[in-house]
């Protein structure tokens, strides 16, 4: 081999160290944010292959390694060599909003990508050292544009040995439940409203009975397991399970491990619509918990929800909500600056007064669920009130922060269209400049554009500004909010949060700005 073509071999090789880390880093981040799923992960590179386009470049010019004439070659060796370059420098990463957990399957997963690599790298030298010199450029260019799928190898290497890790932690979170006959765990799922239905219920009982629960949006089985494992203990009475799900067979997999005895279903929605592919498999797996639980258990189920109502259990069940008909009835609701009060109607004829520092009518119903399942473990309602009290708003979930000349009605982690309806309707009742920020919908398949242009002509009615994040994510609500008639030049588009808000304080008004952050993409969006 000419000495130019050996000095660039080992620039290339130098290079390619550092490009394989970076494309290690990202690939690993973004596996982990689809759930460690090979098909939706897949799925998202179609999606996104505008991210892959220097590694297609990079493929096709790798091919120079087969070239004969040593002139072309080395011509098409140092377009391979900017190509790496440009890949090693490309500026596609950002300050992660939920950076790369480094969980120990990940670290098992870099351990065996660093043993395919070196293994590659070993075989590139191998041509260099012997009659297929040229070769080592074809493979150290695959191994710069095919670090992607190394990634996925190693998961698939690891599979058998990630299945028996996962095994043997969730048998031993089994036995310690079965050590605890006296337990009575709740599974709590819906496409949404659970994780804020967990934390009501134990800011109501933790006082009055010693409850364990599943921390913040712990809802996977490893959270699960985890959860048992590193906290469960035998003076737990009560244990409240979130139940999350995005594919048909994952709630009753999660009652498998917990075996509930009670449950609560806080809505059927049309979230996660991309991975169940209908309507019909949402209330399937939801309906999972109602099918675990024993005869005796108890069911709560939230009556508001229409579709609800119109696919209901097809076992026992007690309902609450605002209805009429409801076991347990939230009425006289009186929204003011420092919260909202409601009285709760129970099924022995009992009527209470509730005030509660959230706002909303999706929180009221929400807190009925919680009051409901509270007195089904036997905590009389008249206690129940200094609890309510004291329940503060689950982070990103409708949290209200006063910020003097602005307040932010923090509702960042919501992504479901019935969500989205109720926190514009608490944005319309409030006095002030009201403004939404929002990047739209996402993860609801066909309906995607549908439902995010409702959204969008539910906004205009609500708001007095509106900046949408991306450009071409949230198309389809700037149709739905032009279509309602709003007036254009109240309409912003933005490409990034930070931009968005400097321009909402930046804008000058005599009224207070109350802003609404609608849902918040997550990195592999």
């Amino acid at each position: 081999m000419a000495p130019y073509l050996q000095i660039l071999f080992g620039a290339l090789t130098l290079v390619s160290f550092y490009t394989v880390f970076k494309s290690m880093v990202f690939n690993f981040h973004m596996f982990q944010l689809n759930g460690y799923r090979a098909s939706t992960h897949f799925s998202w590179m179609k999606k996104n292959a505008r991210h892959y386009y220097m590694e297609g470049i990079v493929f096709a010019l790798s091919f120079s390694g087969i070239l004969k004439k040593e002139p072309l070659m080395a011509f098409f060796a140092s377009a391979l060599l900017v190509a790496v370059c440009g890949l090693a420098f490309s500026n596609r990463e950002k300050s992660a909003k939920k950076p790369l957990v480094y969980t120990p399957r990940v670290k098992r997963m870099i351990v065996t990508s660093l043993v395919i690599f070196c293994a590659l790298y070993g075989a590139a030298i191998f041509c260099l050292t012997t009659n297929g010199k040229n070769l080592s450029f074809l493979v150290l260019g695959l191994i710069n544009a095919l670090a992607p799928v190394v990634i996925l190898i190693s998961n698939l290497i690891n599979k058998p040995m990630e299945k028996g890790i996962n095994a043997r932690y969730t048998l031993q979170a089994k036995r310690m439940l079965n050590a605890c006959p006296d337990l009575q765990t709740i599974g709590i799922t819906g496409s949404y409203g659970k994780t804020g239905v967990k934390f009501y219920l134990y800011t109501i009982l933790r006082a009055w009975i010693d409850t364990l629960v599943t921390p913040e949006s712990y809802n996977t089985p490893m959270g699960i397991v985890k959860t048992v494992r590193g906290s469960l203990k035998s003076i737990h009475k009560i244990f409240l399970c979130e139940m999350g799900a995005k594919w048909v067979g994952d709630i009753k997999e999660l009652c498998d491990i917990v075996r509930p005895k009670h449950g609560i279903i806080t809505a059927l929605g049309d979230q996660h619509l991309e991975s169940f592919g209908s309507v019909q498999n949402i209330i399937k797996t939801k309906y999972e918990l109602a099918d675990a639980l024993p005869e005796n258990g108890r069911l709560y189920v939230n009556w508001d929800n229409e579709r609800i109502r119109q696919n209901p259990p097809k076992r026992k069940f007690i309902k609450y909500g605002t209805l009429e008909d409801c076991d347990y009835r939230a009425f006289d609701i009186k929204a003011g600056a420092s919260g909202t009060s409601f009285k709760v109607s129970s099924p022995d004829g009992s009527v209470t007064q509730f005030e509660t520092k959230l706002l909303g009518i999706h929180n009221v119903v929400n807190i009925t669920g919680a009051v409901a399942a509270a007195n089904g473990f036997g905590m009389p309602l008249d206690e129940m009130r200094l609890y309510v009290r004291r329940i503060e708003a689950v982070p990103h979930r409708m949290q209200l922060i006063d910020k003097g000349q602005y307040t932010i009605i923090d509702d960042a982690f919501n992504s479901n269209p019935a969500g989205c309806e109720a926190a514009l309707n608490t944005l319309k009742s409030m006095d002030g400049m009201r403004i939404l920020v929002t990047p739209g919908m996402v993860e609801l398949g066909e309906k995607e554009y549908e439902l995010n242009k409702t959204f969008g002509k539910q906004a205009a009615g609500a708001c007095d500004k509106i900046v949408l994040i991306g450009a071409k994510q949230t198309e389809a609500i700037r149709d739905g909010v032009l279509e309602a008639g709003f007036n254009k030049n109240d309409l912003w588009t933005e490409e990034d949060f930070s931009a968005a808000m400097q321009k909402i304080y930046a804008y000058p008004s005599e009224k207070k700005k109350v802003i609404l952050l609608e849902n918040d993409l997550p990195d592999n969006y």
